[in-house]
């Protein structure tokens, strides 16, 4: 394979690991060198990576490198990024938007890091059920399991029901 094909098959992925980095709570600096470093461990131990399991070999080391660079900084930063939402034509409507849009990231942001992470590849990267369980090494029933988990600990969050 030619650098340049390995590239355009490589870039696709990065790009969605970077964003994914991204929004766990990385700031964009430090998931690009996450992903840099996934990359070059990635060419480290390209023979003994199965090729059906590349990708999920890729979000796991990335998201390992996350978790060392959060117990190496003992903080975890979550940005409030800016969710494109529909043209909305009154102000009020607008501060309601973002208003909701802090809410769920103040949430998002207290929850257990793994039920934020398995709520972030389910509703964001709309990933499936099979995908999630790949990515992270555990059962389907497992994933599914941890959602209903998460989005029970987030329902009652939302509504105000302190645990």
């Amino acid at each position: 394979m030619e650098p340049g094909q390995l590239h355009q098959l490589l870039q696709p992925k990065l790009t969605e690991i970077r964003k994914y980095l991204i929004r766990l709570g990385a700031n964009p600096a430090d998931a690009e060198d996450i992903v840099q470093d996934t990359v070059y461990k990635a060419f480290l131990y390209i023979e003994s990576i199965e090729a059906n399991k590349f990708s999920a070999w890729l979000y796991k080391v990335a998201i390992n490198r996350y978790y060392d660079l959060c117990r190496r900084n003992k903080r975890i930063q979550v940005p409030i990024e800016s969710v494109q939402i529909a043209d909305v034509d009154l102000p009020e409507d607008k501060l309601l938007q973002q208003e909701k849009r802090e809410q769920i990231e103040s949430i998002l942001a207290n929850l257990l890091p793994h039920h934020k992470q398995l709520l972030i590849m389910k509703y964001e990267l709309e990933l499936s059920y099979l995908e999630i369980s790949d990515l992270l090494g555990i059962k389907v029933e497992n994933v599914k399991s941890g959602l209903f988990q998460a989005r029970k600990q987030f329902q009652k969050r939302y509504r105000g029901d302190v645990e």
